[in-house]
């Protein structure tokens, strides 16, 4: 077993609250795997980790045939968690330092299509679904969809990020930075008429908490995701959501930088990803519809 205490990770996890719970987590459990796999060599400290011994793990972990997204986030991890161990004093010098593990060529987000949207919007209720229930994921998915937002800026929503009269959320997002997302005519009538029940389903206890799942908590990532699993057809992440609203946004001719803004990234290389998307969409639509494709 790995002494948490001696690689500090409860102080490394505090350090980085700003961080997704799931990227927190990741983070985590990579952390404590690299321990344990150096603890085998009797290193018992981050203090005695060197560079060499940082490469053997990665090289490792290609022999185990891991996919190279999880091997550049596991190397990603390592060298966040060295960085602050350095600023922390734990260690005095960061073995990680010209650590790159290329993650390979990045996924296409997957888009949904006219009809996928139209289930999981507009679809019928299942028989037994109570109407509060309805009138929630109604408005969850609304959001989703209308306004771009990511799954964790939703599950977090305060009534005081609402501001219905100018249609806009004020949402947090990562790294700590605020943002408006605009609400759709669709997104705002779904939410305000959730807003007009919210009083009877949400308990005290879920104070200022926009949304909340069965038990009165705060809704989770995993409340997200089963609100989909029963609308869609076909398995599909919350994400898509947001990816599909990014490519229609293009699609209709939104300039790059404002839908860099509406999604909130640090790096227009980010949103570029989506134009990736629009240009295979055309592709697709040229060879399906013209007769001498």
């Amino acid at each position: 077993m790995v002494d948490t205490d001696t690689w500090c990770l409860g102080d490394f996890v505090r350090a980085h609250s700003s961080l997704s719970e799931r990227t927190l987590s990741a983070y985590q459990t990579d952390i404590r795997l690299f321990a344990e796999w150096v603890s085998r060599s009797h290193i018992e400290s981050p203090a005695e980790v060197t560079r060499t011994l940082v490469r053997r793990y990665i090289a490792s972990l290609s022999t185990r045939q891991l996919a190279r997204r999880s091997i550049a986030r596991k190397a990603a991890a390592l060298r966040r968690y060295f960085r602050w161990a350095i600023a922390e004093g734990v260690v005095s010098i960061d073995p990680t330092i010209g650590l790159h593990v290329s993650a390979g060529p990045g996924r296409l987000p997957r888009v949904l299509d006219r009809r996928q949207l139209e289930q999981l919007l507009d679809g019928p209720a299942p028989e037994d679904e109570p109407a509060w229930r309805r009138c929630r994921d109604d408005a969850v998915l609304e959001i989703l969809y209308g306004s771009g937002v990511r799954v964790s800026e939703l599950c977090t929503l305060q009534l005081d990020q609402i501001k219905l009269a100018e249609r806009v959320l004020i949402v947090w997002g990562k790294g700590s930075k605020q943002r408006r997302a605009p609400l759709g005519e669709p997104s705002a009538e779904a939410l305000q008429a959730w807003l007009a029940i919210r009083h009877e389903v949400v308990p005290a206890e879920a104070r200022s908490a926009v949304f909340a799942n069965e038990r009165g908590k705060q809704l989770t990532p995993r409340d997200v995701r089963r609100i989909i699993d029963r609308r869609s057809p076909t398995p599909t992440h919350p994400h898509a959501l947001r990816h599909t609203f990014a490519t229609h946004l293009l699609d209709g001719g939104a300039d790059l930088r404002a839908v860099q803004e509406l999604l909130g990234h640090a790096d227009v290389a980010t949103t570029q990803r989506y134009t990736h998307v629009s240009r295979e969409r055309l592709r697709s639509a040229y060879l399906q519809s013209h007769p001498r494709a």
